[in-house]
């Protein structure tokens, strides 16, 4: 069990990096909210939109720091978000009686899709990166050729989901949230979550200790699958209808490994956790608002979030060797 033992050592020590990111956001997003006289960005109305922000790419993060966690990656997401999506509008097709079937069609795609792209990677021993990859190239192609004869939009009911409120609180975040305290408790408080930072962390001495590695990384990719597939309803039931382009468009691939790495979690697994994910989601989310409040043009921001997580990596391998050394 000491592959076990050590992973989660490891996990412990950034405990004040979600904090540091998200005070170091917070107070950036204030400063120019009062530099540039919009003190109602400061409102609670305010802040509930920049959190809002958060909420397709901070579900789909959760489920690609599980998938980083053991040493694997997903960049299938963003096109199974847009898949999700098309599929859950064409069945519920502005029907209240059938948002059950839709979500779950939605659902079943997801397991589906994490359980290919965890059994390519597990058992035929390819690379997750050209493994996902390929996977995301297949649903882009069935969107391609399948999305005229998949028409179909969500009920009004169901747009209750992206519109809605509970006792003020956008019902979007306490989706988000949700999603979160799940990931959270299965990472801290179960063997489930022990288990997964000891395949990350050393996958031989994982497998030494009884461990069915494979089983583990395969759970990891139907997780993160799923969360994906979580983002696709948010987004129809805020867009009103499924679009083939609101995964790919949204970047949620590679944004969501960036924000997962820029929170503290290694490419190479073993080290990380969903609180420093938030924390990097908000990151990103602050990034958005304050260069519309600038009035910057938006690709700028592109090259700031590149530039933020080639620092982050930089950072964390520095510290990294010199606690070896």
């Amino acid at each position: 069990m000491s592959g076990i033992t050590l992973s989660t050592r490891r996990f412990r020590p950034q405990g004040l990096l979600p904090a540091a990111l998200i005070v170091g956001a917070a107070l950036t997003y204030a400063v120019v909210s009062l530099a540039t006289a919009q003190s109602a960005q400061l409102s609670w109305a305010g802040i509930a939109g920049l959190l809002q922000r958060m909420v397709a790419l901070g579900i789909t993060a959760c489920g690609q720091t599980l998938v980083l966690l053991v040493g694997s990656i997903d960049l299938s997401v963003a096109n199974l978000i847009s898949v999700s999506a098309v599929i859950a509008a064409h069945v519920m097709n502005g029907r209240p009686d059938a948002i059950a079937l839709g979500i779950a069609a939605a659902i079943a795609i997801g397991v589906i899709v994490g359980l290919a792209n965890g059994l390519i990677v597990s058992k035929l021993k390819v690379s997750p990166l050209i493994a996902t990859l390929g996977i995301g190239l297949v649903l882009q192609g069935v969107l391609s050729a399948a999305y005229d004869d998949l028409p179909g939009s969500v009920p009004a009911s169901f747009r209750v989901l992206a519109y809605g409120h509970v006792l003020g609180i956008p019902l979007a975040l306490l989706l988000l949230a949700a999603v979160v305290a799940l990931a959270g408790f299965v990472l801290s408080r179960t063997v489930i979550g022990f288990r997964l930072y000891g395949v990350g962390g050393d996958a031989r001495t994982a497998r030494l200790a009884g461990i069915r590695t494979d089983r583990f990384v395969i759970g990891a990719h139907i997780a993160a699958s799923v969360t994906a597939a979580v983002s696709g309803l948010y987004l129809a039931s805020w867009l009103g209808a499924g679009t083939p382009w609101v995964g790919r468009d949204g970047g949620y691939d590679l944004d969501s490994v960036a924000v997962v790495v820029i929170g503290g979690t290694l490419l190479s697994g073993g080290r990380g956790g969903v609180a420093g994910t938030i924390a990097g989601v908000f990151v990103f989310a602050t990034i958005d608002a304050v260069f519309n409040m600038l009035q910057i043009d938006p690709f700028l921001g592109q090259i700031l979030r590149g530039l933020i997580v080639i620092s982050s990596v930089a950072a964390y391998t520095f510290r990294g060797k010199a606690h070896v050394a």
